[in-house]
């Protein structure tokens, strides 16, 4: 029974990074307000070497639709905007020689449906994520129960509870689409 424990607490975490990963995709998605989550996963090449721009200086939110970005080396900002740039967010960067202004434009209708095609895709994308899981986690069961390593009453348990983890991550991944579209589509 400890080893079914152990089988459901593996699935149970993995679909939780899964649910997490989805989170932090929504977190970078334009919805036409000002975040730092837009910028913060962008990768500089930093002196050779790919680093974040959270890591490269102080990322600020002044106004509801102005990220500023304030390097603590100001020689690398003009390849924090060739970053910005490349990274295609539909935004683009104002270099003053000290900070870096982007100002987020009001997102058109179009734009809006597109984001919310964009953050449908990525929630799909992680509730497949978690039915792999759930086909893993009861591939495993079965195969202990094969082996008589488990009842077959311990193997329906099992089943049950992997399939209750499952609609509770799939739930929550709909729930956090829900919210998600609801921010991009508000106006």
């Amino acid at each position: 029974m400890d080893e079914l424990n152990l089988i459901t607490m593996e699935a149970e975490e993995k679909m939780g990074k899964a649910q997490e990963f989805l989170l932090e995709e929504f977190s970078g998605l334009n919805t036409g307000k000002a975040s730092p989550a837009m910028v913060d996963k962008i990768t500089v090449d930093y002196y050779g070497s790919p680093t974040r721009i959270q890591q490269l200086g102080n990322i600020s939110v002044p106004e509801p639709r102005l990220i500023v970005i304030s390097p603590f080396d100001p020689s690398v900002l003009p390849e924090i905007n060739k970053a910005i740039l490349a990274a295609n967010i539909g935004v683009t960067p104002m270099n003053d020689g000290r900070v870096i202004r982007i100002p987020i434009p009001e997102l058109s209708e179009e734009r809006r449906k597109e984001m919310v095609k964009i953050a449908g895709r990525n929630a799909e994308e992680q509730r497949v994520a978690v039915r792999n899981v759930r086909r893993e986690a009861n591939e495993t069961a079965k195969a202990m129960q094969k082996d008589g390593d488990i009842t077959e009453d311990d193997l329906k348990q099992a089943l049950d509870e992997i399939q209750k983890l499952t609609d509770k991550y799939v739930k929550q991944i709909d729930d956090a689409l829900a919210a998600k579209e609801k921010d991009i589509l508000e106006e």
